[in-house]
C-alpha cells in the first residue's frame, strides 16, 4: 500500500535523466529508419515517439501506403526503389505481409527496432522542451508519456528532428518556411497560386467489409448531410476503402500545426458522410452487408513546416535532375501538389508532374543551416514548397533518413558536427559507407580500394548469354506498344526473332529506341523503325537493325501497337531484363505521355511501364549476337541494382551447380561477407492495403553456401529472401578465397548476384 499525505508544495513528475551519442525524435519511417542506420554502426541512439506505434502516416493508425520512386510502378523509373534500411523493411514486409495487413506492418516496424541492441525505444512520448546549451546548439530534450507519467530528459551531442512538423528545430529557433514560394524567389515556373497547392491538407481513411447479415447504419449528428458539398462524390464507390480515398483532404487554408484538430473534425464529418451515403442513399446496390470496420482516429499530415538547410532543393532540382557532389540519397516521385481547398475543391485532386528520372538529394538539406548540432529528416528537409510536393514521400523520406543516420554514426565517431561531413573528403566516406549497405546513391559506386574482391580474380562456373527468351505458350495482345528492355553493348548489330499471331493481314512495326540519357528510362528516341507484312495466323518474323548505340546502355526492342496482333510471351525472368508498355496508371496522373502546358519548367514524354506479376512476363524471342552483359565481372563494380547495365553475375539457367569462386595470391583476413541478391527493385512494394502475388520475389536466391577454398563452410542459408544477407565472422578467418554456392531460384530464373563485399 502507498498513502502520502498532502503536501503544499507542487509535486514534480517521476523524471528519468538519460544520454544517448545521438536522439532521434519522430518515430515514422524517417525516425526508425534513421536511428536503425546509426545503431548498428554502433552509436548509441535514442528514438523517441508520441504515438503507441511506429511508422507515422505507414502505421496502423493512418494505413497510407508507403511509396518512393516506384511511383506505384507507374513512371519510368525503372529499378528505383530505394535501398538499404527501408528496402530490408519493405521485403521483410512482403514476407510476413504480403496482404498488406497495417497492424502487421506495425510488429514489423517495431521488431525491426527492438532488436537494434544500441536503440532504446520511448513511446507515448511528446517532446515539450527544448534546451539549448548556446545559441546554435542543442544541450537536451524534455518529454512527458502520458502512459507511464514520467518525464524524460535526453542529453546528447547530435539530434535529428523527425517529427514532420519540425517541434525540435522549431523550438531550437531553426528558420523555417510554411507555403508556397513565389515564382520570382528560386525561378520555378510550376510555383502555384492561391487556390491550388499553397499548402497541402491532411488525410483520412476508412475501411468497410462485409458482414454475412444486413448491418443497419444511423450517421452521428456531425456527418456531412449534403454529400453534393463533395463535388467529386460521383466517383465514390461501394468497394472502395483505405488510401483509395487519399483525397479525402482538408486543411490547405488552415494552420495545418496548430489546428489539427478542427482539420480532423472536418475530415470525420466528411467520412461519416460519404459513409451514411454509400450505406443510405439508395444509390449503390449490395450494400446491406457492409460494415464500418475503421475510421483514423489521427489525420495523415502532408505539409507544415519546411526547415532551412544548407541547402534548398527546387524545382529545377527535381525535374531537370540535378547533379550534386554531396547526393546521398534520390528521389522520383512527381511533383505532386493539391487543391488547398481539398476534398471541397472544384480542381483536380491533385497535379503530378514526372521527371524522365530519379534525381539526386544533396547530403546539405539534411543540416539545419542554423543550429551545429541538428539535423533534419522526412517531410520537414530543406525544400522549396514544389520541390518538397516530391520529396515529401515516406519512402523518400525514410532514404534520406538513412544518410542522417550514417553521418550521425560518422559524427560520433569523429567527434564532428554535421556540416563537418562536407570538409576533408568526409562525404565520399558517407556516401561509401552508405552504399555498402545498399544505398545505390546514383552514379557513385562502392569506393573499389574498399572492397578485397576486387583484389581477386573471379570465376564463375557459367555467365548467362542471353540468347533466347523460351516462349512459354502464352500470348500478348499488342493493343498497346509494348517492349522488351535489353543491356545492349556499344557499336554492335543486334537480330532478333519473335513469334506472331495475326488474326487478318497486317503490317507489324518495330523500333529500336533509346533514352536520351542513358541513366534515364524514358524511350524518346527512336533509332530505327522497320515495317514488316504479316499475313493472318501464326508465324515466325525475323528482323535486324542495322543501327547500333554508341554507348553501353539499356535499348528498348519496341513493337509497337496494332489490335490485330499478339506476340508470344516468355515465363523465363533474368536480373536486369524487362519489359514495359506504353500505359496508362492513373494512379499517377499517368495517360501514356505527360503533356504539360508551355511555361511550367515540366518536360514532355512518353511513359513506359511494367505490368505487375504474374502479368509481368518478357517477350519471347531469339537474339544474336547473345547479350553479354551478366559476366562475373559485374561483380566488384560497385553497383548493386541495374543501373545503366544488368550489373549481375547471372549464371546459365542450365549449370546444375552455378558457383562463383573468388581467389586471393595471398591470404586474407576476413570479419564479415556482404551479398547482394536480385529482389526485384522495380516492384513498387506497397506497405498496406495494395497486396502482392508473392511472398518472396521470384528472381531471389533463396539458398546459398560460403566456402574456403578448402572446402570449410563460413555459411549455409536455406530460405533466404532478403536483398542483402550480411554475414559476420565470429572469429577472423584467413583465406586465399572463396566458393560461393547459388541455387537457381526456380526452373525459369536463373541464379545471379549483383555484388560480393568482403
Amino acid at each position: 500500500m502507498i498513502q502520502e499525505n498532502f503536501s503544499t508544495k507542487k509535486r514534480d513528475n517521476n523524471t528519468v535523466h538519460m544520454q544517448a551519442d545521438f536522439v532521434v525524435v519522430g518515430g515514422g519511417l524517417s525516425g526508425v529508419c534513421a536511428a536503425i542506420t546509426a545503431a548498428r554502426k554502433g552509436t548509441k541512439t535514442i528514438l523517441v515517439q508520441d504515438r503507441p506505434v511506429l511508422g507515422g502516416n505507414a502505421s496502423s493508425e493512418v494505413r497510407l501506403w508507403a511509396l518512393g520512386a516506384t511511383s506505384h510502378m507507374g513512371n519510368n523509373n525503372r529499378w528505383s526503389r530505394e535501398g538499404g534500411v527501408i528496402d530490408e523493411i519493405l521485403v521483410e514486409n512482403l514476407y510476413r505481409n504480403k496482404e498488406g495487413n497495417p497492424v502487421i506492418f506495425d510488429t514489423i516496424l517495431l521488431d525491426k527496432v527492438v532488436s537494434e541492441s544500441n536503440i532504446i525505444l520511448l513511446l507515448n512520448t511528446s517532446v515539450s522542451e527544448v534546451e539549448k546549451k548556446n545559441d546554435r546548439n542543442i544541450k537536451s530534450i524534455i518529454g512527458f508519456n502520458s502512459q507511464n507519467s514520467t518525464e524524460y530528459k535526453i542529453s546528447a551531442p547530435l539530434f535529428c528532428d523527425s517529427t514532420g512538423d519540425g517541434l525540435v528545430a522549431f523550438q531550437a529557433g531553426a528558420s523555417f518556411r510554411i507555403g508556397a514560394e513565389s515564382k520570382e524567389e528560386f525561378g520555378e515556373l510550376f510555383a502555384p497560386d492561391k487556390s491550388y497547392g499553397e499548402l497541402l491538407g491532411h488525410s483520412m481513411f476508412f475501411y468497410s467489409k462485409p458482414s454475412d447479415k444486413p448491418v443497419k447504419y444511423v450517421a452521428p449528428s456531425y456527418a456531412l448531410k449534403d454529400i453534393s458539398a463533395i463535388p467529386r462524390y460521383k466517383i465514390i464507390r461501394k468497394d472502395q476503402t483505405g488510401c483509395n480515398f487519399w483525397w479525402f483532404e482538408y486543411g490547405g487554408r488552415l494552420d495545418t500545426i496548430h489546428e489539427t484538430e478542427d482539420i480532423k473534425w472536418e475530415l470525420w464529418k466528411v467520412i461519416y458522410g460519404v459513409w451514411d451515403y454509400i450505406k443510405n442513399s439508395g444509390e449503390f446496390e449490395g450494400v446491406e452487408n457492409l460494415s464500418l470496420e475503421w475510421v483514423a482516429n489521427v489525420p495523415g499530415k502532408r505539409e507544415s513546416r519546411r526547415f532551412e538547410g544548407l541547402y534548398m532543393m527546387k524545382q529545377q532540382d527535381v525535374l531537370g535532375q540535378q547533379k550534386f557532389d554531396d547526393a546521398v540519397a534520390f528521389g522520383g516521385w512527381a511533383v505532386d501538389l493539391h487543391p488547398a481547398d481539398g476534398v471541397y475543391s472544384e480542381l483536380s485532386s491533385c497535379t503530378q508532374w514526372h521527371s524522365k528520372g530519379v534525381y539526386d538529394i544533396p547530403y546539405r538539406s539534411f543540416v539545419s543551416k542554423d543550429i551545429d548540432n541538428l539535423f533534419l529528416s522526412g517531410r520537414n528537409i530543406s525544400a522549396s514548397h514544389i520541390a518538397f510536393g516530391s520529396t515529401r514521400v515516406m519512402l523518400t523520406c525514410g532514404f534520406g533518413a538513412q544518410a542522417v543516420g550514417m553521418a550521425a554514426a560518422i559524427c560520433n565517431e569523429d567527434n564532428l558536427l554535421p556540416a563537418q561531413i562536407l570538409e576533408n573528403g568526409k562525404i565520399k566516406h558517407l556516401q561509401n559507407e552508405l552504399n555498402k549497405t545498399g544505398q545505390s546513391i546514383l552514379n557513385k559506386p562502392i569506393e573499389r580500394s574498399e572492397n578485397l574482391v576486387n583484389d581477386a580474380e573471379l570465376t564463375a562456373s557459367s555467365s548467362l548469354q542471353l540468347t533466347t527468351l523460351p516462349n512459354s505458350g502464352e500470348w500478348l495482345k499488342l493493343g498497346v506498344s509494348a517492349a522488351q528492355m535489353l543491356p545492349l553493348k556499344a557499336n554492335q548489330k543486334y537480330a532478333f526473332s519473335v513469334q506472331l499471331k495475326a488474326d487478318a493481314d497486317t503490317e507489324f512495326e518495330v523500333q529500336l529506341r533509346r533514352s536520351e540519357l542513358a541513366s534515364n528510362y524514358a524511350p524518346e528516341l527512336i533509332l530505327e523503325s522497320k515495317t514488316i507484312t504479316i499475313s493472318k495466323g501464326i508465324q515466325d518474323v525475323n528482323f535486324e537493325f542495322d543501327t547500333t548505340v554508341d554507348e553501353d546502355l539499356y535499348g528498348f526492342i519496341t513493337f509497337m501497337a496494332n489490335e490485330h496482333l499478339s506476340i508470344a510471351e516468355s515465363n523465363t525472368l533474368v536480373s536486369g531484363v524487362m519489359t514495359v508498355f506504353n500505359g496508362v496508371n492513373e494512379k499517377v496522373s499517368n495517360n501514356g505521355k505527360q503533356t504539360p502546358p508551355d511555361g511550367i519548367g515540366v518536360d514532355e514524354f512518353e511513359f513506359w511501364i511494367p505490368n505487375r506479376r504474374p502479368e509481368g512476363k518478357n517477350i519471347a524471342m531469339q537474339i544474336s549476337p547473345a547479350i553479354s552483359s551478366f559476366d562475373v565481372n559485374n561483380i566488384g563494380n560497385g553497383y548493386v541494382r541495374p543501373w545503366l547495365q544488368a550489373n549481375a553475375w547471372v549464371a546459365d539457367i542450365n549449370d546444375s551447380h552455378p558457383t562463383l569462386k573468388i581467389e586471393w595470391n595471398t591470404e586474407k583476413e576476413l570479419s564479415s561477407i556482404r551479398l547482394f541478391f536480385d529482389t526485384d527493385y522495380d516492384h513498387a512494394m506497397e506497405t498496406v492495403q495494395y497486396g502482392h502475388p508473392e511472398d518472396v520475389v521470384p528472381f531471389c536466391v533463396r539458398n546459398f553456401t560460403i566456402k574456403t577454398l578448402d572446402g570449410v563452410v563460413i555459411k549455409e542459408v536455406r530460405g533466404n529472401y532478403q536483398t542483402m544477407n550480411y554475414i559476420q565472422i565470429d572469429e577472423a578467418i584467413k583465406t586465399k578465397g572463396l566458393i560461393i554456392e547459388v541455387e537457381h531460384p526456380s526452373k525459369d530464373v536463373p541464379a545471379s548476384i549483383f555484388e560480393v563485399i568482403c
